[in-house]
């Protein structure tokens, strides 16, 4: 029996709370599915400077680099507006992603059919909806050089710098095409080929990573302009959209709030192989930390579960068990319970974040 190795970081606002639901539901795997994992826990944000000094102490930085996985769950609280840029929440979880070197982000836009009133676009368009966008994490527009503001004259510039080496291109084109061939086996590209030359070095190594290596996955491409406009028109015509960092950003938010729910939604951001072959990873939930709402049990814990769901999907191979877990929360929903950011117009029962989480528990429990 394999024990995995995975590192919790709560972090600030409702992370502790939303990762004591997802602590319940791993303690389940292992009691019940013979899925052991070892859990140790640390501070990242706000917490971590509370205590360090520091948003991301070295010593936690360390263990993130020698675990299987590491889940977090939120940073950040206007506590810590006023901190110097360099020590803000916000910089542990840049420096996790820039030091584990997690290219390819994973977005998943999944509508479960209880929530598609919660969208802004008619039903039938978005029942049923489940995409994935691949967006490249690490480089691109946010990272080029140079970059800055300038004097030029008598006025000032601003300059950023779309830069992408084709190694870069090569890594997260091959990201998707995988992750493709375990869902519906297409790939959609975005990118501005033309206007942009990164766009068309884009398009050009993407085309030669599938013609060399992945030749039946089925291939489109799509500028990226087009494709915001195809995600409100017709989502569902997409299955896997691999895009660059900046276009990434956008589209992926799009696409997230199709579901109707930005609050719902989970995310993974993967890097190379490690020596067991499985990527460096880093799970989290898409919300923020959501301090206004704190402490007081109103959280939605479902994202950061969903999270441990791609966890067990990528990082531990077990994707019948991911399935089950995202089972059993399509089958709370289904049965009316919702937290206070899901009660919508057609009602609902009021629960608590510990009550949502015991409601998974119990749907895994009549899972087996």
């Amino acid at each position: 029996m394999t024990t995995h190795s995975l590192l919790i970081l709560p972090g600030d606002g409702i992370g502790p709370e939303v990762m004591t639901e997802v602590r319940k539901i791993i303690d389940w795997f292992g009691a019940k599915r013979d899925l052991p994992f070892d859990v140790s826990e640390d501070l990242v944000g706000g917490c971590a400077y509370d205590k360090h000094g520091t948003p991301l102490h070295d010593d936690t930085m360390a263990k993130a680099q020698e675990v299987d996985a590491v889940l977090l769950g939120a940073v950040g609280g206007p506590k810590y507006d006023d901190l110097d840029f360099s020590v803000k929440p916000e910089r542990g979880l840049l420096r996790l992603r820039k030091e584990m070197d997690l290219f390819a982000n994973l977005r998943p836009a999944q509508c479960f059919d209880a929530l598609a009133d919660f969208s802004s676009l008619k039903k039938d368009i978005v029942s049923g909806l489940d995409i994935m966008i691949v967006r490249e994490l690490t480089s691109g527009i946010y990272f080029g050089e140079p970059r800055g503001i300038f004097k030029e004259g008598n006025e000032r510039v601003g300059i950023n710098t779309q830069r992408y080496t084709e190694s870069e291109i090569d890594r997260v084109a091959r990201a998707a095409f995988e992750l493709a061939r375990r869902r519906g086996n297409k790939v959609c590209s975005m990118e501005k080929a033309n206007v942009m030359e990164s766009g068309i070095l884009w398009r050009e190594v993407v085309n030669r990573v599938h013609q060399e290596s992945y030749a039946d996955v089925e291939l489109s491409h799509m500028y990226a302009d087009n494709g915001a406009m195809q995600l409100v028109r017709a989502p569902k015509q997409f299955d896997v959209i691999v895009t660059d960092n900046l276009f990434g950003d956008i589209l992926s938010d799009c696409a997230a709030m199709l579901t109707g729910s930005l609050g719902m939604l989970p995310s993974a951001s993967l890097g190379a192989p490690m020596a067991n072959g499985r990527p460096k990873a880093l799970y989290e939930p898409v919300h923020g930390s959501a301090p206004d709402i704190a402490d007081q049990a109103k959280a939605n814990p479902i994202a950061c579960i969903l999270s441990f769901a791609m966890a067990l999907r990528y990082s531990f191979d077990q994707g019948d068990e991911a399935a089950r877990l995202e089972q059993a929360v399509e089958s709370v929903l289904a049965s009316g319970a919702r937290t206070a950011d899901l009660m919508g117009p057609e009602g609902g029962t009021p629960v608590s974040t510990s009550d949502m989480g015991d409601a998974v528990l119990r749907a895994l429990d009549a899972s087996l």
